[in-house]
C-alpha cells in the first residue's frame, strides 16, 4: 500500500522551530520525525511514500537529497575517508514521490493534488506527520478491511493534561477530571483509506469534516482505537518529551527495533 504523508503545514503551535524548518523535519534525536514516522510504515513493508509538500517543502526535498545513513547507521571508515562501508541500510528499498501540494492548501486538497499518484491503488494509509505511534500497523488494516470502511482512522487518547470541568448554571462544580482519565477519544492522524474516498471529497473541503460526515451518515468510517503509545509534535512541550524519550533510550514508536514475535525473523 502506498502512504501519503501530508507535509505541508505551517506548524504555527511549534514556533520556536517552525519558523525555520518544516514540522516534520523538527529531529528526534539524529533523525527528523518525518524519518522516524517512515521507517515504522517501512516496518511493515509499505515503502511507497508519497509527499505532500507546501511550507518550506524545498527543505523536505533538500533533505533526501543530500541524505546520508551514516549519520544514523554503525560504519567503519576506511582509506582517509576514501571508502566508507555502512553496517546498516535503512531507505535503500523506499521510493519517495515529491509533490507540491500548495503553501495553503488544507489536508482534503492535498489529499485531491496527489490523487493520480493513487489512481493504481484500491487502498492505501495517510498520515497527518505530526506524530508517532506503537499502534499495529498490520492489525489496523486487517480490521479495516474486515469492516468494508471507506476510511479508517487511529482513535487515542488525549495525552495533554487538561482537565475537563462540569458545572451548573451558578457555577458550582459537579465533575473535574484530567482529559486522558476520561473517556475522550480523539483522531490520531493515522488513516486507512479506499480509493473511493474521492467520491465523498470535494474541491476545498477539508478531509476529516465534510467527507467523514458523508462517510458517517454511510456508516462507512470506523476507529480503531489504541491506548498504547501516541504523542504529537504540537509544540515544543512536545519535541522535549521526545527529546526526553530518546536520551533514554524509551522509544516504544521504534517497532523497527523490538524482538521479533517467537517463530518470526
Amino acid at each position: 500500500m502506498k502512504v501519503v504523508l501530508f507535509c505541508g503545514g505551517l506548524g504555527t503551535r511549534l514556533r520556536e522551530q517552525s519558523e525555520t524548518i518544516p514540522k516534520p523535519l523538527v529531529n528526534i534525536g539524529y533523525r527528523p520525525l518525518l524519518w522516524h514516522l517512515m521507517r515504522y510504515y517501512a516496518h511493515y513493508g509499505h515503502r511507497d511514500f508519497i509527499l505532500c509538500l507546501g511550507y518550506r517543502g524545498d527543505l523536505i526535498r533538500e533533505y533526501f537529497l543530500r541524505y546520508n545513513e551514516a549519520m544514523s547507521n554503525d560504519f567503519t571508515w576506511h582509506e582517509g575517508g576514501k571508502r566508507i562501508e555502512l553496517h546498516g541500510h535503512e531507505t535503500s528499498n523506499w521510493n519517495v514521490t515529491f509533490v507540491d501540494t500548495g503553501l495553503h492548501s488544507n489536508i482534503g486538497q492535498r489529499l485531491l493534488r496527489v490523487r493520480h499518484y493513487l489512481d493504481d491503488e484500491s487502498e492505501f494509509l495517510a498520515n497527518y506527520s505530526d506524530g508517532l505511534s506503537d499502534a499495529p500497523l498490520d492489525s489496523i488494516i486487517e480490521d479495516f478491511r474486515a469492516k468494508k470502511a471507506v476510511a479508517s482512522f487511529l482513535s487515542v487518547r488525549s495525552p495533554q493534561s487538561f482537565h475537563m470541568v462540569k458545572t451548573t448554571q451558578q457555577g458550582i462544580v459537579t465533575s473535574f477530571g484530567a482529559v486522558h482519565d476520561l473517556e475522550v477519544r480523539i483522531n490520531g492522524g493515522f488513516f486507512a483509506l479506499r480509493h473511493e474516498i474521492f467520491d465523498y471529497l470535494n474541491e476545498g473541503e477539508e478531509l476529516v469534516e465534510q467527507p467523514f460526515g458523508r462517510l458517517i451518515e454511510k456508516q462507512k468510517l470506523v476507529a480503531y482505537g489504541w491506548d498504547g503509545f501516541w504523542q504529537c509534535m504540537d509544540t515544543y512541550k512536545d519535541k522535549i518529551t521526545y527529546e526526553r524519550l530518546e536520551a533514554k533510550g524509551d522509544c516504544p514508536w521504534k517497532v523497527w527495533e523490538a524482538p521479533a514475535p517467537a517463530g518470526k525473523l
